[in-house]
């Protein structure tokens, strides 16, 4: 009796995937990749603004603890330096500091972040990120950003 060969459906002819067929894959991958990281990067830079306003507030609460205790607000010349370093001429400022570990952070950008000494009664002093430029008036994720402006939507 004589045995019939049937083809399988892996034969050689289907073994492998065409050109095309991987250059459709590619390109779908390549968008999805692309819708992905563009929602990962504004999901970073809104966390890196509630990070700033954060550690805003902590600024804020700490000079409200110095200025309890000396009875005035820190000047420019020491700006926050004065929450974490005891400034000359300052009476009752507390021996262990303001902010915890005593040290002063920076900004998610790795920037100082800038303290101006006003005397305006209504807001006798401000404080920023420069954002991720570290500089000045800048737009989108270089805007400054500060406690009691909205965190701008991208």
């Amino acid at each position: 009796m004589k045995q019939t060969k049937t083809k399988s459906f892996f034969s050689h002819r289907h073994m492998g995937f065409t050109l095309v067929e991987l250059m459709v894959v590619i390109a779908i991958l390549g968008i999805m990749a692309g819708v992905v990281s563009l929602q990962v990067i504004s999901r970073i830079h809104k966390a890196k603004i509630a990070t700033v306003k954060t550690q805003i507030k902590i600024f804020e609460n700490a000079i409200q603890n110095y200025k309890m205790d000396t009875s005035q607000y820190p000047d420019n010349s020491m700006g926050l330096l004065a929450l974490v370093e005891e400034p000359p001429d300052v009476f009752g400022w507390d021996t262990a500091g303001y902010l915890k570990d005593g040290k002063l952070p920076t900004d998610p950008w790795g920037y100082d972040y800038f303290y101006d000494y006003t005397g305006d009664p209504q807001r006798p002093y401000e404080i920023c990120s420069f954002g991720a430029d570290g500089k000045p008036d800048g737009e989108d994720e270089n805007a400054d950003i500060y406690a009691y402006e909205e965190a701008e939507e991208f």
